[in-house]
């Protein structure tokens, strides 16, 4: 007989939420405001959006560390270190010639929020591994 499952740690519930949010603050940025952009300029609804399945991952992630599955700790090296070597390669560009319009600075602003939650974890799976097992 097992006992019940532990909680995870209020880090990790942190950590989960800040995806949680990233999503939700992602799919505005992303695709709401686009949408409402375009529509009071009468464009077509697709105009201004950054097309990506990012949010979806983010939250997927943020459920791992919540339940825990098997796979949670290797998740969450893998899409950190994704992000990270992503978002760098694009403030890279970006950087060399930056466009301050209001869709870029969104843009980048969003991305350096995601870039500290990513680095934050990708520190802690690496520093406390045994907080991303199964219980």
């Amino acid at each position: 007989m097992t006992g019940p499952r532990p909680e995870p740690g209020p880090w990790i519930t942190f950590l989960a939420h800040l995806l949680f949010v990233l999503a939700a603050w992602s799919v505005f940025i992303k695709y709401l405001f686009p949408i409402a952009f375009a529509l009071a300029e009468g464009e077509a609804l697709t105009r201004y959006i950054f097309w990506d399945f990012w949010p979806i991952a983010h939250v997927w992630l943020g459920w791992a560390l919540l339940t825990r599955p098997g796979y949670t700790r290797w998740l969450a090296i893998i899409m950190s270190v994704v992000e990270i070597i992503i978002i760098v390669s694009m403030f890279a560009w970006f950087l060399s010639d930056p466009d301050w319009s209001i869709w870029r600075t969104n843009w980048f602003i969003n991305k350096v929020f995601v870039l500290t939650a990513f680095t934050l974890i990708l520190v802690t799976v690496i520093r406390r591994p045994e907080w991303f097992r199964s219980p």
